[in-house]
């Protein structure tokens, strides 16, 4: 049996202080996701995502509600689960290798075992013959795939990834696209994905989260029935685009109605 609880999030709400005006970003959000699961989140701009995440990642006290992995609450627990977002955030005086290593000589591990562990994964992603590189000196796509690289070898079973690929060109993306569904599949780590992208949240999730304008609630959970490994050639099979209808209608739904 999968553990379907293993990540949940519990009633969550966040509110800020605005000139002394409460301001709700996220109100009453619940869900439980299974481990290994790679489920997306989408939502119109400004609808608290990247506050979901931040309380997930235990950077942000919640107003209301818990975060729980497996029995365990998290909430104000920074560390628990790796966290990418759409900056690359790399250490600019540290080699491409011990960026991507940082994770793993973090918990102790030599720093020469790290670089034996990651070069599978550094060829695999097209950054052999770049390790010894600092990252000014790669294109955007590359440092986007080293900072990838970085999140996936935190040792972390759970990863938040906050639009990793957004600022990506379409084939750049296309191709970090295929590179996550293979690393997880081999992995099985826990995937939390926020995108803008409905082609996208479709060709790499199990389920999709669908949150309202502010404050973000959960509006919908749709399954994507789809066969793995993945193509985007399935994007144009019937039932996807029958799917893809219905997020756009909800998504139009939420910037349309008062």
């Amino acid at each position: 049996m999968p553990d379907v609880d293993y990540l949940s999030v519990r009633g969550v709400s966040k509110q800020f202080d605005s000139g002394g005006n409460a301001v709700s970003a996220i109100e009453d959000v619940s869900f439980d996701i299974a481990r290994g699961s790679f489920v997306s989140i989408l939502g119109p701009s400004g609808c608290g995502k990247s506050t979901l995440f931040n309380v997930i990642a235990g950077l942000l006290p919640p107003t209301a509600g818990d975060v729980r992995l497996g029995d365990t609450s998290i909430i104000g627990k920074a560390g628990q689960v790796g966290y990418m977002l759409q900056k690359d955030l790399l250490l600019p005086w540290r080699t491409i290798e011990d960026n991507i290593t940082l994770g793993q000589t973090l918990r102790g591990i030599r720093k020469r075992t790290a670089r034996q562990a990651a070069a599978p994964l550094i060829d695999r992603c097209g950054l052999a013959h770049f390790e010894k590189k600092k990252p000014h000196q790669l294109s955007g796509g590359m440092r986007q795939r080293a900072a990838l690289l970085r999140t996936l070898l935190t040792g972390k079973d759970v990863l938040l990834l906050d639009e990793p690929f957004g600022a990506l060109d379409a084939i750049t993306r296309l191709q970090l696209q295929m590179t996550l569904i293979d690393v997880w599949q081999e992995t099985r780590k826990t995937i939390l994905f926020v995108t803008h992208d409905v082609d996208e949240a479709l060709l790499l999730s199990d389920e999709i989260i669908v949150l309202t304008q502010r404050p973000g609630r959960v509006r919908a959970r749709l399954t994507v029935d789809l066969p793995r490994p993945r193509t985007p050639d399935m994007l144009a099979s019937p039932d996807l685009m029958q799917l893809k209808a219905q997020l756009m209608t909800l998504l139009l739904q939420e910037v349309t109605e008062p």
